[in-house]
């Protein structure tokens, strides 16, 4: 009795072992991946086609949820405050954290609350004006911002936006007096620009493109290293001798600060492998976007370094939003 005993006991041990270890396992479930911007958006779009490409690697579906508002700041909050088990990461951008700390004054959540994953991917950015203005290149334009006495405008997603420190740095690099119109979006800008409400734009290259191919925008710098293939008549601003604009936008994953550096590591080790696939490369690049990658030191150093050279561009424009 005793030995057929231990034995049901060792059976009915050996039985539930197999669940007790599927719940230690990470992942076990679905994870969710937070953007902090409305769908249609260049982070939206990366933020899927990674969540897709890291299926795999993980095991597990990756689900975006958008929670947009405030400039990434309501989405960007939330990942800062969830359950710190590494099942919700957060979409991180230049915007969210390198722009937004250096623009605010008070933040709904402090950089000590998120942790960085990995870089995904930069875009550049793009300075284009409305077709309709009698100049050629960036000397005319600059010589004629100089005569119009201010009358020139800008448009911008919004104060504190990556637009809005851009037009910014652009005075201060070519001492031009550009007028600042705030939008509630990107959109509304591009619309005013096409329209000729307002006559330049600073802007990611993926939104601008499209209306730059079907000339209903010019383009007049990029703030990428060489030349861009799409645009290959359009010199960069370090050509241009304006490499106080070279700022390109990037991409990557965060989460919330206490999640355990062994998940952090183990999510590295799978948005590495769903960059390592040309196809998803090749889809990133459809978005005018360059692959990244590299460890959570990495991107911790990429977020350094651009939010330092915000806060330069913040300070010497004298933007600081309460």
């Amino acid at each position: 009795m005793f030995s057929r005993r231990s034995f049901l006991v060792g059976l009915g041990a050996a039985s539930l072992a197999p669940g007790a270890r599927a719940q230690d396992i990470f992942p076990s479930h679905a994870l969710t991946l937070v953007v902090p911007f409305a769908p249609g958006g260049s982070t939206d779009v990366i933020a899927r086609i990674v969540a897709e490409a890291m299926r795999s690697p993980l095991g597990q579906p990756v689900v975006v949820d958008n929670r947009a508002g405030a400039g990434g700041l309501v989405g960007t909050a939330f990942i800062a405050r969830v359950r710190a088990d590494g099942y919700t990461l957060g979409m991180g951008t230049a915007s969210t954290l390198a722009i937004n700390p250096a623009a605010y004054a008070k933040l709904p959540y402090d950089m000590s609350d998120l942790a960085p994953v990995g870089a995904i991917a930069e875009v550049p950015n793009i300075m284009s004006i409305n077709p309709g203005l009698p100049v050629n290149d960036m000397a005319e334009f600059i010589a004629y911002a100089k005569a119009g006495s201010g009358n020139v405008a800008y448009g911008s997603s919004g104060n504190g936006s990556v637009s809005h420190l851009m037009g910014e740095q652009f005075k201060l690099a070519t001492a031009t007096q550009l007028l600042h119109v705030p939008y509630r979006g990107i959109g509304p800008a591009l619309n005013d620009v096409v329209a000729g409400q307002i006559q330049v734009m600073f802007d990611n290259l993926p939104t601008s493109l499209p209306l730059v191919q079907a000339g209903k925008l010019k383009a007049l710098a990029v703030s990428s290293k060489r030349r861009l293939a799409v645009l290959p008549d359009v010199p960069t601003f370090a050509e241009l001798n304006l490499d106080d604009l070279d700022w390109t936008g990037f991409f990557g994953l965060i989460v919330p600060a206490p999640t355990p550096q062994p998940t952090i590591m183990q999510l590295n080790e799978a948005l590495q492998s769903a960059l390592a696939e040309p196809s998803l490369a090749e889809r990133l690049k459809a978005q005018q976007a360059t692959v990244i990658r590299g460890t959570p030191a990495d991107f911790a150093a990429l977020i350094a370094r651009e939010a330092a050279r915000m806060r330069r561009a913040a300070q010497a424009a004298n933007i600081h939003i309460e």
